[in-house]
Parts: C-alpha cells; sequence; structure tokens
C-alpha cells in the first residue's frame, strides 16, 4: 500500500480514439486501424494494402471500371484482415474514416458506401476524408510532425506545393498545369516500353543510364509562380526516342537518367520558389519543415534533390515511409482520427467527389470546368 511520503500514481494513460481507414480512391484497396492519443500521437495497429497492378499492367494504365470492381470483389475481406490484425471489433472503434475524393467516382463509391454501413450498423462517427489531406497530415503519425510546414504532394494524379496551417487549413502555393508528376513518370515509361506501374521501372533503368547524353528541358525554371509542367518535358522525351530508333537498352537507360535530372532540376526549382513565398507569406523562421508525400517522393534522386534545396533554405525535410507514401489506408484513418478530435464527422448523407481541393479559394492554375479546378 502506498505510504504518505509515496502518493499513489493518479496519471491515468492518454485515452486512445480507435478510428477504421478504408482507401479505394484509385488502384490500391486498403484498410488500416489507428490509434490516436489525447496527447495527440498516433500508432498504426494494422495496415494492409491490396495493389491492382496486375489488373491493370496490360493496359499500361489504371482503368476505372476494373478497378471499381476489383475493389467490390475483396474490400470486405481487406477490412477483416486489418481488424483480425489490429486485433479489435467493431465496437471497439470510434469512427470509421473513408476516402471521398478525390479520385475515381466508382472506387470512391464502393469505400463510402461500405464505410457508410459500418457506421450505421455499429453505431459509429463517420468521416469523410480528402485524400489530399490524409496525404498531409501522415507526418503527423509517422514523426510527430505538427504545423505549419510546406508539403511538396507528388503522385500519379497530383503535383502541389502547399502551406499546411493546421488540419483544414491548407494554402495552395502552386500545382500542376498540366500532367502530374507520377502520370509524367508512367507515360514516359510506357513510351520505352518499360512497363506499369512507371516510377519504378523508370527509376531503375535510369540507375544503368548516364545524365548528360541528351537535353531535356527543364519546364517553368525561374518563374516567378511555384506551378510545374511536365507535358513538354514527356513530349521531349517522346521526340529523342523516335529519332533513336531502334532504340537500344543504354539509349532507354541514358534517356531515364536524363528525364530524372530534367525533373529534379525542375522541381527543387520549384520548391525554392515555394519557400520564397512561404518567407513572404508566413514571415522569416516560421515555417521550417518541408514534407514530402505521395507515390513519387520513394524516388531517390527527387529526395536527394530535395535534402539538398530543404539545407539550402533551412528547412528540414520529412518523407514518410515509403509504403505510407503510397495509397495507403493508414493515412487516411489518421486524418479521420485528428478530424475527429476537433468534432468534425459527417453524416450519412455525404457525397463522393472527383474533384476536391484542399485550398478551394485558390486560383485555379489552368481554368475551372463543371466539377471545379483542373488544376
Amino acid at each position: 500500500m502506498p505510504t504518505p511520503s509515496q502518493p499513489p500514481n493518479t496519471t491515468a494513460a492518454p485515452h486512445q480514439a480507435l478510428v477504421l481507414g478504408i482507401e479505394t480512391s484509385c488502384d490500391e484497396t486498403a484498410a488500416a486501424v489507428v490509434a490516436r492519443a489525447s496527447d495527440g500521437s498516433g500508432r498504426i495497429l494494422a495496415n494492409v494494402v491490396r495493389a491492382q497492378w496486375e489488373e491493370h499492367m496490360s493496359y499500361g494504365g489504371v482503368v476505372p471500371e476494373i478497378a471499381a470492381r476489383a475493389h467490390v470483389e475483396c474490400l470486405d475481406q481487406i477490412i477483416a484482415e486489418a481488424m483480425a490484425e489490429a486485433g479489435v471489433a467493431f465496437g471497439d472503434l470510434d469512427a470509421v474514416a473513408v476516402t471521398a475524393g478525390p479520385g475515381l467516382i466508382g472506387g470512391l463509391l464502393v469505400g463510402a458506401l461500405t464505410a457508410k454501413a459500418i457506421a450505421l450498423v455499429h453505431g459509429l462517427d463517420l468521416i469523410a476524408v480528402n485524400h489530399l489531406e490524409a496525404h498531409a497530415l501522415t507526418v503527423g503519425l509517422t514523426d510527430g510532425l505538427r504545423p505549419p510546414y510546406l508539403l511538396l504532394l507528388v503522385s500519379g494524379g497530383h503535383t502541389q506545393l502547399l502551406i499546411v496551417r493546421d488540419v483544414g487549413r491548407y494554402q495552395r502555393l502552386g500545382s500542376t498545369i498540366d500532367d502530374a508528376l507520377g502520370e509524367a513518370f508512367d507515360k514516359t515509361a510506357k513510351l520505352l516500353g518499360l512497363g506499369f506501374p512507371g516510377g519504378p521501372a523508370v527509376e531503375a533503368a535510369a540507375a544503368r543510364g548516364r545524365a548528360g547524353r541528351f537535353q531535356l528541358p527543364r519546364p517553368m525554371l525561374g518563374r516567378p509562380e511555384a506551378h510545374f509542367s511536365f507535358a513538354g518535358l514527356k513530349t521531349a522525351v517522346r521526340h529523342l526516342a523516335l529519332s533513336l530508333v531502334p532504340l537500344r537498352d543504354q539509349d532507354i537507360a541514358d534517356l531515364c537518367a536524363e528525364f530524372e535530372a530534367a525533373v529534379a532540376d525542375s522541381v527543387i526549382d520549384r520548391v525554392g520558389r515555394a519557400m520564397a513565398l512561404t518567407e513572404a507569406i508566413e514571415g522569416p523562421g516560421r515555417t521550417r519543415h518541408l514534407v514530402l508525400a505521395g507515390g513519387v517522393a520513394a524516388n531517390a534522386r527527387l529526395r536527394t534533390a530535395l535534402a539538398d534545396v530543404a539545407r539550402r533554405w533551412g528547412y528540414q525535410l520529412k518523407v514518410p515511409p515509403p509504403q505510407l507514401c503510397t495509397d495507403n489506408a493508414a493515412m487516411v484513418a489518421w486524418a479521420g482520427a485528428e478530424r475527429l478530435a476537433r468534432g468534425l464527422t459527417d453524416g450519412l448523407d455525404f457525397e463522393v467527389r472527383a474533384r476536391w481541393p484542399l485550398d478551394p479559394d485558390a486560383p485555379a492554375a489552368l481554368g475551372a470546368g463543371k466539377h471545379g479546378a483542373k488544376a
């Protein structure tokens, strides 16, 4: 028994909110369970991802109808695996979070309907998560990093630079005016016969090549805004490749090495511009972390280049582990947990969105259609 000189320990363990996350926005079917403590720290209890590369490989890209059907066929099993791995039952959960956009409508509907059913049957809070916000907040789960910070999001569908101020508060500084960077990798790989997904294939070929043999453009260098463009770079690769037909293996490797070099030069110039804009907006020294997220974050050359530019500007580069940079449900569950902690939940009537900008007030980089800004 405790004595007067040794009072009992009355410090309670932090309360944990358990959130199931569901991700079906493109060609990964994923479910995860994340715990968020009242002190803001988080743990991944389970993170199950099923990729669909084999279904789409022969087409050289993602086919929306095939992706949606694959989600229907395996989502229930993926959720069951995640729950079993986490060792929890639905009654233990506090909420279910699901990617509600942006993404392919068919896949989004599969995830949303499943999440709504789980929430309704088990009386759970429901959270509609923006896929981009899930990427933006992942460093809070992996590194305990809190805003503000500068985010470079580079994936197959998105290339953006944003100031992350808080959950739900973002300012977009730059976006691509044409292709996303991941799309440029995929199209370059398809053009050179390297297969799908293109990012890893181009990187592997570039490792055997020599940059400098060919000359490719560095799009947008020196521009006053922080936008990106990759369509012209992709077209330049095509013209070079056609001039070399029949292509030898070394030609392909050297083209990939030069493509990677051009991408790195363009991206670090744009990031440097975004850092200058951030200093002007936020004030010197307010934002001192550069966060890299999205599937293209796995590219080693790009990471090295960004580490260099971060050092030059006095920033620290933070990159989540590779498995949390590509699409996954742990990031969705974490974004849901962060929103739940702030009382930001949704009703069963929420609708999925093909386009869903994090900063809806930012002017469109290229133009807008009936579904919102194109870029």
